[in-house]
């Protein structure tokens, strides 16, 4: 009797075996032969070589998985094992594809992060092709939300080794000083939606870990002044509040391994009334590179509640 001991590194044990060990019953089920024992992070399992050896292959398949998706169901399991179905089951993922197209990203608890319309698929297909992407529309379209999802994705796929999030510290109407707290808690409601973002994407806890760790970053926009971007993905939100000057400073901060977003709504820019949006600029000076591509979406591209492409359509008779 020949002993396997597999560490379960980067996973939530609980994705893996399911709700009330499920997918763990499911498992040893197609592999009567073996005996498998899970505590904590440690899978241990005894059996012959032979049996052994498939099993490692199989398991480590599932562990890409979830560590992948963060998700994992019994359609899944059956698939990755090779084990027979008698009929085949269409999981709600692949079901939502064939509608709304691919998932970029699997969330914690089941959430499918998707392009929804055919813009925001346009950005999915952009980023691939282009390393610089500029994403421009008005508010409720999914740019922001489908941006941080790409980054997510191309961390997951270890494309690159880091999340670089920003946004110009620019008051919406409101006066940054008078705010309580240090500088941090200042700036973080200006930095808020990208962690709501991040929360639909990432479990809580391994969220913590990379932000404690700068895997993700979110700053400011001040804060990547001298600073080179290489081997990682990074998103400048808001951009329509960056000046000419910072505009120029971020995209210039590009390393050789790295890919850029930039997001932005010219028709909400909060800026001081004499002073440019440097989005303005750079979208009209930028447009003939070869490498870089500009996206505008519409109120056809609205995600949020019906009422908001009715708002947007209203208020654009007074621009």
């Amino acid at each position: 009797m020949n002993e396997l001991k597999l560490s379960l590194e980067n996973i939530n044990p609980a994705v893996l075996w399911g709700s009330n060990n499920d997918h763990f019953e499911i498992i040893k089920k197609q592999y009567p032969k073996l005996k498998i024992v899970a505590r904590g992070n440690e899978v241990k399992i005894l059996g012959e070589e032979h049996e052994l050896g498939t099993f490692r292959n199989k398991f480590e398949h599932l562990l890409q998985h979830v560590e992948k998706y963060d998700n994992l169901n019994i359609t899944d399991i059956e698939r990755i094992l090779g084990a027979k179905v008698a009929e085949p089951v269409q999981t709600e993922g692949a079901a939502d594809k064939s509608t709304t197209g691919e998932v970029i990203v699997f969330g914690p608890n089941g959430i499918l992060v998707k392009a929804r319309t055919a813009n925001q698929r346009r950005m999915v297909d952009g980023i691939v092709k282009s390393d610089i992407l500029f994403a421009i529309g008005p508010a409720g379209t999914g740019k922001t939300y489908t941006a941080v999802a790409l980054a997510v994705r191309a961390l997951k796929n270890k494309e690159i080794k880091r999340i670089i999030l920003t946004r110009p510290a620019v008051e919406a109407g409101e006066n940054l000083g008078f705010l309580p707290g240090d500088l941090k808690e200042k700036i973080d409601p200006y930095l808020r939606p990208l962690y709501d973002a991040l929360d639909d994407m990432i479990p809580a806890e391994k969220l913590k870990t990379y932000l404690e760790n700068r895997t993700i970053e979110i700053a400011p926009l001040a804060f990547m002044r001298g600073r080179t971007l290489d081997n990682c993905f990074v998103i400048l939100d808001e951009a329509q509040n960056a000046t000419d000057m910072q505009l120029k400073m971020f995209l210039t901060r590009m390393g050789p391994s790295a890919k850029f977003i930039v997001t932005g709504d010219v028709t909400q820019i909060d800026l001081p009334k004499k002073q440019q949006s440097g989005l303005h600029t750079a979208l009209r000076i930028l447009s003939d590179i070869k490498g870089i591509e500009i996206i505008y979406l519409t109120g056809e591209d609205v995600v949020r509640h019906k009422l908001v492409k009715r708002i947007l359509e209203a208020y654009g008779d007074i621009q």
